[in-house]
């Protein structure tokens, strides 16, 4: 269970001494979705991935933890990638605040066009999609990329680097969805693209399950807490990349709060 409870207050003070409270709505968490459509993802597979999101957000579990949580909603950004140079923004900010507006996201993801297909650039779409949290008109008391995917980085920059890089800049946790059972692609999930505070890895193995775990992974990223099947990150020499002392989010969220005034 995460420290919500000192970080809302946190956050919600800073706010309320801000010029940027006035500019931006108060959400629960900022989710940032990175949907993998290398060419090793098929039409048939593009098309379950899509209706594995759109039926998450229509479902009584997710859209119960948007309207339950402190704030009652979230923003959230959808991004399809595939090689360098090859992001694009789907589906921009977009406030979830009722079944309504969650059903009305779902319809917008299912009326999605693939864009192109080509490498798996994990590094390159990362290095795309963390600045897009800055001014983007929501504050939330967590900033979650979540990214999902079937391969290996076989292009452009190091997963590593970029993921270091968003964490740097502000983004809290980065969160992976694997789609297949190929233990390299696990690995480097786990090693290289999931960072933060208390990140986590999911690994459905297959399309069929896919809607399952994205439902349960936007609940638990809602509530603060882990979802069911998690895959172990590595022990122990990599588990001090992955936390973060609270004093320095404090410090670090003071400073983003105080960019965007």
């Amino acid at each position: 269970m995460r420290i919500n409870s000192l970080k809302a207050a946190l956050a919600a003070l800073l706010l309320s001494t801000s010029s940027a409270a006035y500019s931006v709505t108060q959400v629960d968490i900022e989710l940032q979705l990175l949907l993998d459509i290398s060419g090793s993802i098929n039409s048939t597979e593009y098309d379950l991935q899509l209706l594995g999101y759109q039926a998450a957000f229509e479902s009584d579990n997710v859209q119960n933890a948007i309207i339950n949580g402190s704030e009652g909603q979230i923003a959230v950004q959808l991004i399809m990638w595939s090689g360098p140079n090859q992001q694009s923004v789907m589906i921009d900010w977009t406030l979830v605040d009722s079944a309504t507006s969650a059903d009305t996201f779902a319809t917008d993801i299912a009326a999605i066009a693939r864009p192109f297909s080509g490498w798996t650039a994990i590094g390159e779409a990362i290095e795309y999609a963390y600045p897009l949290f800055e001014n983007n008109g929501f504050e939330g008391f967590e900033q979650i990329m979540d990214i999902s995917g079937d391969g290996t980085n076989n292009s452009g920059v190091t997963p590593s680097i970029a993921s270091d890089n968003a964490i740097a800049d502000g983004v809290d946790t980065i969160n992976g969805i694997v789609i297949t059972t190929n233990q390299n692609v696990v690995d480097q999930y786990l090693g290289e693209v999931i960072n933060g505070e208390s990140p986590f890895l999911l690994a459905p193995g297959n399309f069929d399950d896919f809607q399952t775990s994205i439902e349960n992974k936007i609940v638990a990223e809602i509530a603060g807490s882990r979802p069911v099947n998690v895959v172990s990150v590595p022990e122990p020499s990599t588990i001090g990349l992955f936390a973060i002392p609270a004093i320095f989010i404090c410090f670090r969220k003071h400073t983003i709060k105080e960019k965007k005034s």
